[in-house]
């Protein structure tokens, strides 16, 4: 039986070694790269999925989604869209039933994208839902990945420009962990649900 706490403070997150993806990180910044992308995408059945936005520092000012990233467990695509948009092949991807793509708090990342093109997201998983129903009630991609793999997932570059013309190793780097955080994160959950079970054990921070 595995025992994992149900909360974590951001001092003891602090304390934790930094988690970093380590596999192939494929940035997608022309059309004619989509449709291959895509075909690799749909040999998985569990895909893990997030979105960048440039950050805006002025009143009134915002930006529509620069980024889409959609990871297997050893592969992370990184579409640009600000250059791309949002070509069809990708559209029908977000509207396949049968792939099931993990994100969180899916419902920011998804108004993003209707504002590029609009579909109808099928297949999504929100782990913010799914750790709740479970007893985590950690909300936050870090702080759920911290409990479960004592690990943390930094944010330093999250108020980066995304919209640069290239992208930094730092960038795609963290682009790629959160995506990727996603998979390993419920792969995780659902391997202890059916083998060896777990316990959530309640804390108060």
């Amino acid at each position: 039986m595995i025992e994992i706490p149900s909360n974590i403070t951001k001092a003891d997150i602090a304390k934790l070694p930094t988690e970093l993806f380590n596999g192939r990180i494929i940035v997608i910044h022309s059309i004619s790269e989509v449709e291959k992308a895509v075909n690799y995408l749909k040999g998985f059945h569990i895909l893990g999925i997030d979105t960048e936005t440039r950050p805006s520092f002025a009143k009134g000012k915002s930006y529509e989604v620069s980024l889409m990233q959609i990871s297997t467990d050893d592969t992370c695509f990184l579409f640009r869209l600000n250059y791309i948009g949002m070509p069809n092949t990708l559209v029908d991807l977000l509207q396949d039933a049968r792939q099931l793509k993990i994100g969180l708090s899916l419902k920011d990342d998804i108004q993003s994208l209707h504002r590029k093109h609009s579909f109808e997201p099928r297949g999504f998983l929100d782990l913010q839902n799914y750790v709740k129903e479970l007893g985590i009630e950690a909300q936050s991609l870090q702080k759920i990945y911290a409990l479960l793999f004592d690990k943390k997932i930094s944010k330093s570059q999250r108020l980066t420009n995304w919209e640069s013309d290239v992208l930094t190793e730092k960038q795609k780097g963290y682009a790629a962990t959160d995506a990727w955080a996603c998979v390993r994160i419920y792969n995780y959950m659902e391997e202890i649900k059916n083998k060896q079970g777990f316990r959530v054990t309640k804390v108060s921070i």
